[in-house]
This record gives C-alpha cells, sequence and structure tokens, in this order.
C-alpha cells in the first residue's frame, strides 16, 4: 500500500435494480467513493450519485457476455486500495447471496486491506414482492429458500436438488433461467409435486419486469414461450399463487412507458423520481442547463429592497437565484418584510415557500399575461416598483403591461438557460423513431427548441403520432404547437407534480 492516505474497500449492495432500494448507507458511501467498480446490475442512476471526479469502472459479470474474472476484479480492488483510494464495490442484489462478497473480502482480508460490507435489498426477496409473492405467508408459508441454479463450473448436480425439494415452503432459484426444464424435473422427481404453484420474474423492480406464473410442471415450458431471459428468478411454492391478487407493480398506470424527460440534469430528478415511483422508465435528457447571471444588476437590486413595493418571480429558477443572490450579500428572508411577493404559476409559488416566504399573489392561470391582469387589478400598480429577477431571454410580456399600467419595472437577468449539446441525440431520435419512446415530457419552451436542436429535427412534425407530446403548461404548449407538434396532455396544475398526474393520466387513466 502507498505512503500516506490508507486505501479502504467497501462492498455496497445496490440492491435488485429498481435505484430507489440502495440503503442510505449505500449513497453515502457512494458520495465519498474515489473510485466505483460496479456489475451490470447495479442501475445506471446510481453511478450519478458518485462524485463526477470519481473513477468508474465496469466489472462486467454479464452471462453470455464479456465479463471480467472474479481474479481480475479481486487484483482491480486491490490495486485501487492499495494505492490509497476510497473504493465502492457496487454490486447487484446483496453482495453476501450469490454476489461473491466473500471471496472479495477474503482476497482484501489477505492481503491487508480494509473492508466493509453495506448489505443490500436480495434480488429473490425484492423480484417476488414486486410481483406480489410474499416469500412467507401464515398459513402457506413459515420458511424460505434460496439456492443457485448456476454453481461454480456450472455443475447443476453439485445442488441436493432432493433435499431442496423437500425443503423450505417457498424455494428462490437464482440464475436458474437456461436450466429451468431441468431444475423443475429434478424437483419434481425429489418429491415436490408437479401441481406445486411456481412463477418466474423477469427484471424484478424494473419498469421492464415480466411476471409468468404455473406450476412446477409446466412453468419451464411457460418461461420459454413468454420468451423469459437473464435476470430472472425462479419462485417455488404456494405463495406464488398470490400473484394475481396482490401483484401490484405491473399495474402501475405508468408501467414500462418509456417517457423522455428534458429538463436541466440538476432538476431532473425532481421530475423523474415519480414518474419511475409510478412504473416508468425514465429517459433523462438534459438539453438545458442552468447558469446564473445575475451579476451586479441583481446584486444591486437585492441591496436596496427597501425601494420597491413588489417582488415577482416567473418561475422557480427566479427564486432560486433570487436567493442564492440575497444570500451572497449576507442577508436571508427578514430582508423581503414590507415586500408584497407575487408567483406566476403554483410551481414556483411552492418553491418560494420551500424558502420560508408565502406569495400573496398567484394567478388562477399560469401565464405572465393572467398575472398582470389579477395585479393591477388588486389596485393598480401605477407609481410603484417592482422588482422581476428573471431568465435572460424571458418573455417581455410581463414587464411590458405592468409598465403600461403605470408601474415601474426592474427586470433584472438572474440566470440564463443554455443548450447543453446533449449527446445522445441520435440514438434517442433511433428509439422514437423506433417506437420505444412512449412520450417527451417538456417542462418548459426552450426543451422543447433545444429538443429540436439535439435531434436535428426542423419541426417536430417528424415526431412519430405513437410518441405522445406532454407539456408543463399554455406557454410551452403554444411553441410545440408552432414547432408542428399536437399536444397530448397539459399540466394542471402548472407544475412538476401537475405533470406527473396528467401523464399518468394519459398512459393509464390513474391519478397520482
Amino acid at each position: 500500500m502507498s505512503e500516506g492516505k490508507r486505501g479502504e474497500v467497501v462492498l455496497v449492495g445496490a440492491g435488485p435494480g429498481d435505484p430507489g432500494l440502495i440503503t442510505r448507507h449505500g449513497l453515502q458511501c457512494l458520495r465519498r467513493a474515489e473510485v466505483v467498480v460496479y456489475d451490470h446490475l447495479a442501475a445506471p442512476e446510481l453511478l450519478d450519485e458518485a462524485p463526477v471526479e470519481a473513477e468508474r469502472i465496469f466489472a462486467g459479470k454479464q452471462a453470455g457476455g464479456p465479463s471480467m474474472d472474479q481474479e481480475q476484479i479481486n487484483a482491480l480492488l486491490l490495486d485501487k486500495a492499495g494505492a490509497g483510494r476510497f473504493v465502492v464495490r457496487l454490486k447487484g442484489g446483496d453482495p453476501f447471496v450469490f454476489g461473491r462478497g466473500g471471496e472479495e473480502a477474503l482476497a482484501l482480508r489477505e492481503a491487508g486491506i480494509p473492508f466493509s460490507v453495506v448489505p443490500g435489498v436480495t434480488s429473490a426477496v425484492a423480484a417476488a414482492a414486486y410481483a406480489g409473492i410474499p416469500v412467507t405467508h401464515r398459513g402457506l408459508a413459515t420458511s424460505f429458500e434460496v439456492v443457485t441454479g448456476h454453481p461454480a463450473r456450472g455443475a447443476v448436480a453439485l445442488v441436493d436438488w432432493k433435499r431442496v425439494a423437500n425443503g423450505a415452503d417457498t424455494l428462490a432459484v437464482y440464475m436458474g433461467v437456461g436450466r429451468m426444464a431441468e431444475i423443475t424435473r429434478m424437483l419434481v422427481d425429489g418429491g415436490r409435486p408437479a401441481e406445486m404453484p411456481a412463477a418466474v420474474v423477469q427484471s424484478g423492480t424494473m419498469p421492464e419486469q415480466v411476471t409468468v406464473t404455473g406450476t412446477l410442471g409446466d412453468i419451464a415450458e411457460r418461461a420459454r414461450e413468454a420468451g423469459i431471459r437473464p435476470p430472472a428468478v425462479l419462485l417455488v411454492g404456494r405463495v406464488t399463487g398470490l400473484h394475481e391478487r396482490l401483484g401490484w407493480f405491473e399495474n402501475l398506470p405508468l408501467f414500462g412507458r418509456r417517457l423522455a424527460v428534458m429538463r436541466p440534469e440538476a432538476q431532473i430528478a425532481e421530475l423523474a423520481a415519480p414518474l419511475a415511483g409510478l412504473g416508468a422508465r425514465v429517459i433523462r435528457f438534459p438539453v438545458i442547463r442552468l447558469e446564473e447571471s445575475g451579476g451586479e444588476a441583481l446584486a444591486r437590486a437585492v441591496q436596496r429592497l427597501e425601494q420597491y413595493q413588489w417582488l415577482l418571480f416567473s418561475s422557480p429558477n427566479g427564486v432560486r437565484s433570487f436567493f442564492r443572490a440575497l444570500h451572497g450579500a449576507g442577508l436571508d428572508a427578514r430582508a423581503l418584510a414590507g415586500l408584497k411577493v407575487g408567483t406566476v404559476g403554483p410551481g414556483t409559488a411552492e418553491a418560494l415557500k420551500r424558502r420560508g416566504v408565502l406569495a400573496d399573489l398567484v394567478p388562477g392561470r399560469s401565464v405572465a399575461e393572467r398575472f398582470a391582469e389579477e395585479l393591477v387589478a388588486r389596485g393598480g400598480v401605477a407609481g410603484k416598483r417592482l422588482l422581476l429577477p428573471q431568465a435572460r431571454d424571458a418573455r417581455p410580456v410581463l414587464a411590458e403591461r405592468l409598465a403600461a399600467a403605470g408601474a415601474e419595472v426592474d427586470a433584472v437577468q438572474a440566470y440564463r438557460m443554455e443548450p447543453t449539446g446533449a449527446d445522445g441525440g441520435a440514438g434517442l431520435l433511433e428509439q422514437i423513431r423506433g417506437g420505444t419512446v412512449d412520450g417527451l415530457l417538456f417542462t418548459s419552451s426552450s426543451t422543447v427548441t433545444n429538443l429540436l436542436a439535439a435531434l436535428g429535427l426542423d419541426d417536430l412534425k417528424e415526431i412519430p403520432a405513437d410518441c405522445r407530446l406532454i407539456s408543463i403548461g399554455p406557454i410551452t404548449t403554444d411553441t410545440i404547437r408552432r414547432a408542428g407538434g399536437e399536444v397530448a396532455a397539459e399540466a394542471e396544475p402548472h407544475t412538476m407534480p401537475g405533470l406527473v398526474h396528467c401523464t399518468a393520466r394519459l398512459f393509464g387513466g390513474g391519478t397520482t
């Protein structure tokens, strides 16, 4: 090991696929990582939790494809930790349940490298739960056993299938897809009744999850007919009969839908997480990025807030940038005492509320024109001074209408939205044209124009009709229509939760 900083390895269970199932401790380790060595079953979203500068190394271990063998992985861990780095070994499921975590831990111990283990949600239990199959259930199963269908050296005979057949009430077989007919036959030969209920869950906890049910005698053939592929777990026992009544995940309103979300990367999780919670596969495509650009004008405005009667916000980003400038001046929300505050929509009002300030005016319709009308109707703005922190390219309509009513409006640039030149535009367009993207969610007018640029399209007419266009609100809807697109649904209210709600109604008739 190198002189100076001491290296360390943490074996972290990533859970079965749904990134939300990683433990809090596991996330804390990822956020400290200098090196992440990960398997193909670890959710790609989890890699985003590691610091940007962290080294990310794919360790393979994928059935039927290229992989790094266990000795190479052990050597890699020793090398990185030996150089004094904090290494996270990110493994699907639980490191010590058919994850070969014990072998890696032994190699580390023999080399004198400190290690620890963060357990993860094991795949069989999670996949069963997402399929509505409790592995234990009063009156049906009081015991549960897991066994590998792909033991070392590939010899199924190494498992005592007769003992397994007569063991626990519920049986979960990992990595058994390729030998399912052989395994089920040996279980029947060992004494397990052929009519015993059984199920196979493919890609458990993921939007691609598929559950096939049957009996021990016919489940292999049913799985073959359904095209089941790894990763999948075979479940045998009377509890599998509860799937029809308790299955919930595959009944979510957005289950299996592939939805592309256009929003700044730093804010995309606010929309992606609830969509994923409703069963969607979210394609993150941040075609814009937010850049603070208030500069001296915003700083001067913050220092003379006592000169204003109203503080107006047209977006949550305006709230964020204003409060950044406020805190930069050594001030906080108390500096707004005596000011009236208005927001164009409820989403902006919510962003304001999170900073301890309640809006005095939120219009019934989230457009600048309606906001100006209602503000003027409250008693007039003539002779009053208003501060409006906004985007560099914001529509001028709000400032213009208030000025026409006699107000003195300081429309100050607080931030700007820049195209990201998002990579993968050709790949996303190929998916859209191939019919594998069900919807595009637009969160602002700039996401419309920048998506077209990223995809290399002149207008939205080139998007197939079966890829639905979903809008955050009327201004974005107008931009979509002017670009030749047909809006399938518009959020109401015009907020991120409203966008999730209308998307769920569009595809599943469900509510959130």
